[in-house]
């Protein structure tokens, strides 16, 4: 197949690329690198069948451009993180949920047969139920949350009044190789990986019994190709691990000490999603467990060199914003 990978030069964008170019499709990546980096795209830029184009998705012209003659469009472009979001909520606004639409509107009119929208699993807020089904509540709590459930909206709809064959796949707490290393204070990972590497105790938030659906990139990227060759549209699916692994057994994984910083509002004690009907529909299940994708992550300890190195005053000073509007807890008690 012919495809466009939306935000291609990001952490599961060029993985995905990866690995459709391995499975023998065309693929060309999109990318503005605003939050995308070109040295993701290092260890497959020379293959034949891949291309490059360094532009925005809200440039609906050039877009279109690029979309044309193409099969399937999966679209990971967008800006994440909490704080950003809700400093700036026009920007994520622009970014996920207009540039959702360009996208759409451009796939539409380019006759593409297959658009995977990447959502993501943080619109289920503090869910109800564990493990977390689909039809649980959408209660998100901070603007990227919003904004990516705003988009996601946009492609459900353009599926069921434009018939665009399009799904949606909620993703929950992805890690693995070329996670983002730079920029606002994220995802677990990153923010573990740079202090193992300077020697610094781990930041880790509450008691640390807390447990996320980590879910490795590979895995993730798999499910987007597997969503493309079906036949499923209209539909939002779940992609997790299938377990849930509290912060203190990551600890454990990496080795290292530990200090405590403190919880924070709007974070959920668990997320763990329910995977039964992705593996109804698409047949779809992750392969890399815990210990074997921290393992990975060790191999390659190297890249989190350069990472900004957190520590519980910085995190405080930096998550401000986050206490302040989404809690009434005092960020440096």
């Amino acid at each position: 197949m012919k495809t466009v990978v939306t935000g291609g030069a990001g952490f599961i964008g060029s993985h995905l690329a990866q690995i459709l170019l391995a499975e023998g499709h065309e693929v060309l990546v999109v990318d503005n690198l605003s939050c995308g980096r070109i040295e993701n795209l290092r260890e497959f830029q020379d293959h034949p069948a891949f291309r490059f184009r360094q532009m925005d998705i809200l440039d609906g012209d050039s877009l279109l451009e690029c979309f044309s003659g193409a099969d399937w469009v999966f679209h990971l472009a967008g800006i994440a993180d909490i704080v950003p979001s809700i400093e700036d909520p026009a920007r994520y606004f622009q970014m996920n949920v207009q540039g959702t639409l360009t996208v759409l509107e451009c796939a539409r009119a380019a006759g593409i047969k297959r658009v995977i929208y990447a959502a993501s699993s943080s619109s289920y807020g503090i869910p109800d139920v564990y493990p977390t089904p689909e039809t649980s509540a959408i209660q998100p709590q901070y603007p990227y949350a919003l904004t990516k459930y705003m988009g996601e909206e946009l492609v459900l709809h353009w599926a069921h009044t434009y018939q665009l064959s399009a799904v949606s796949l909620r993703l929950f707490n992805v890690y693995g190789p070329r996670s983002r290393t730079t920029g606002a204070y994220g995802a677990v990972f990153g923010v573990f990986l740079a202090q193992k590497i300077k020697g610094q105790p781990f930041t880790v938030v509450g008691d640390g019994t807390q447990t996320r659906d980590f879910t490795f990139v590979t895995d993730v990227a798999d499910a987007f190709i597997r969503a493309a060759e079906s036949d499923v549209t209209g539909t939002a699916l779940n992609v997790g691990s299938g377990h849930t692994y509290s912060v203190n057994r990551l600890v454990e994984l990496l080795g290292g000490d530990k200090t405590h910083i403190p919880k924070r509002p709007g974070e959920p004690d668990c997320t763990f999603a329910d995977v039964r009907k992705i593996e109804r529909l698409l047949g779809w299940q992750a392969k890399v467990p815990l210990e074997a994708g921290v393992h990975r992550m060790l191999e390659r300890l190297d890249d989190w060199r350069d990472a900004p190195v957190w520590n519980a005053a910085t995190i405080a000073q930096a998550t401000e914003s986050w206490f302040r509007h989404l809690g009434k807890e005092d960020a440096h008690v």
